[in-house]
Order: C-alpha cells, then sequence, then structure tokens
C-alpha cells in the first residue's frame, strides 16, 4: 500500500532540521508517493521574536525555491509546496492576502496558540500546572479550534484536531461534547482533517486525534489524511502504516490525498 505525508517541515523553521532536498531523499528512500512540505507560515515578531515557531518572511521564496529544485530531482514523487498556518483568532497581528498565499498548493490550519499564548511550546507550559488549568484550555482550545475550521481562512486539512493533550493534561469533564462540535463544524465547513502521527511521541503517547474523536470525524464524512509531521527527514515516513490502521480501526476505508493541482484523490484502506 503506498504511503503519503501531507504535513512535514525543515530547517526552514527554527525548530526543524534537514532541507527540503533531505526530507524529499528521504521520502522517496521509504517509499512515499505524495509528500506535502508544509512549513510554518511566518508570524509576526510579537508572536516569534527569534524565528523559531515559524518561517521567515524573508525567506518565503527561497523555500518555494527550494520545492522547485525537489521537484526537479525526484520526478517520481509528487512534491505538494505547502505551509502551516496558525490560526490567532482576534489577536492575528498579520494582514495576510490571496496573493501572499497563492504559491501554496496546500494550507494545513493549526490552533498552537490560546489567546496569543503558545500552549504546546515546552518552554511556556508552566500554565498548564495552575489550578483547572486543563479544564479552562481544552474548552477554550476546542472553541478557537471550532472557530479556526468554521472562518472564511483557506485551510485544507486541519492538523493534529486534539493538540491540546500533548503534555498529557487532561480536563476533570467528559470531552465527548467538544468532539462532537469539533466534527460537526468540520464537517459543516468541508474541511478536511489528519491523523498526525507525532502524537504518539509526546507525553500523551497517542497519535492526534485520539480515537474517539476521529470515530466522530469518521461518522460526521470528515474526509482524512496522514501527516507525520516530520521536524527530521529521517521521520518523514514514522508510523503512516500505523495510522492508516487506526483510520481503518475509526471507520475510514480511504485515505483521501490532496495533490500538487488541488484536486483530491482516495487510497483505498486494504489492511
Amino acid at each position: 500500500m503506498e504511503l503519503v505525508t501531507t504535513h512535514a517541515h525543515t530547517s526552514f523553521c527554527g525548530h526543524g532540521e534537514g532541507t527540503v532536498e533531505e526530507l524529499a531523499a528521504a521520502a522517496e528512500a521509504a517509499g512515499v508517493t505524495t509528500l506535502a512540505v508544509t512549513e510554518h507560515y511566518p508570524l509576526s515578531k510579537a508572536f516569534d521574536p527569534r524565528d523559531y515557531l515559524s518561517m521567515p518572511a524573508a525567506r518565503v521564496g527561497e523555500y518555494l525555491a527550494a520545492i522547485d529544485e525537489a521537484r526537479e530531482r525526484h520526478p517520481g514523487l509528487e512534491i505538494i509546496a505547502g505551509c502551516e498556518l496558525d490560526w490567532l483568532g482576534a489577536d492575528d497581528d498579520r494582514t495576510i492576502g490571496e496573493d501572499d498565499l497563492a504559491p501554496f498548493q496546500l494550507v494545513l490550519g493549526s490552533v498552537h496558540f490560546v489567546d496569543a499564548w503558545p500552549f504546546d511550546d515546552p518552554s511556556q507550559r508552566g500554565r498548564w500546572d495552575e489550578p483547572g488549568a486543563p479544564d479552562a484550555i481544552w474548552r477554550r482550545y476546542f472553541e478557537l479550534w471550532c472557530d479556526a475550521v468554521s472562518s472564511d481562512a483557506p485551510f485544507h486539512v486541519m492538523s493534529h484536531p486534539d493538540l491540546a493533550k500533548k503534555f498529557a493534561y487532561y480536563p476533570t469533564y467528559d470531552v465527548a461534547p467538544l468532539y462532537e462540535q469539533a466534527a460537526e463544524a468540520c464537517a459543516a465547513a468541508g474541511r478536511m482533517v489528519e491523523v498526525n502521527t507525532s502524537g504518539s511521541y509526546y507525553a500523551c503517547k497517542e497519535m492526534f486525534p485520539a480515537p474517539a474523536l476521529l470515530r466522530r470525524f469518521c461518522r460526521a464524512g470528515v474526509p482524512c489524511t496522514v501527516g507525520t509531521d516530520a521536524h527530521h527527514p529521517e521521520h518523514v515516513a514514522r508510523d503512516v502504516e500505523a495510522a492508516y490502521r487506526l483510520m481503518y480501526e475509526c471507520g475510514y476505508r480511504t485515505v483521501t490525498v490532496p495533490t500538487a493541482t488541488g484536486d483530491r484523490r482516495e487510497i483505498d484502506l486494504i489492511l
């Protein structure tokens, strides 16, 4: 069965490693047929003063050129020029027009900030330890996630839908209503989601999204793809087959794959 990953990073962001060429070479060697390179879209200096979280705006052209060069060197590998765009809601201090995103064939939508706080940044995780914090943060996270998916932002795929679990802090209440809201909002907006394999390597020890949330997405008719969220070339195809198994167990029978032309194709899940 062919392997795909529609979420991967490079050293163009401050917390990634490897060049686009190294990522593409590793993907081809691993048998990947579709690779979306999805570097973090630039944040302002107010949000990312050290260019650690995102790609510097001045390097976007260089990034796109590197993807074009990788395509020439790997004609048998479909390489999609993408980006991961943070939803900042009312706190967004950027002006992003259609022309800014036009070069990107795939835009991942992500919520990494809760009211301007990067809740999944290990260096800023202290707020999670405050009394009652997980209850409030989880509720606010899913509120913002639903705002993002329901917005007019040009997101094609919503990334790691339950990222709030990354550090294994969980609320005291039943999260099922939050899951239902997320699935309903995503289905109504016609967006896709991903199974993101990186979660297995964080404190939560579980892919994003949790099986219970993935089942709800499936029942709601939300198409699903797979992303490894690799930040190092050697992780480009990590656990893709395990993600397929999780999808199958949760009711999916096809993997939906974005293409470089903007269309979607389907891969049958045969396990």
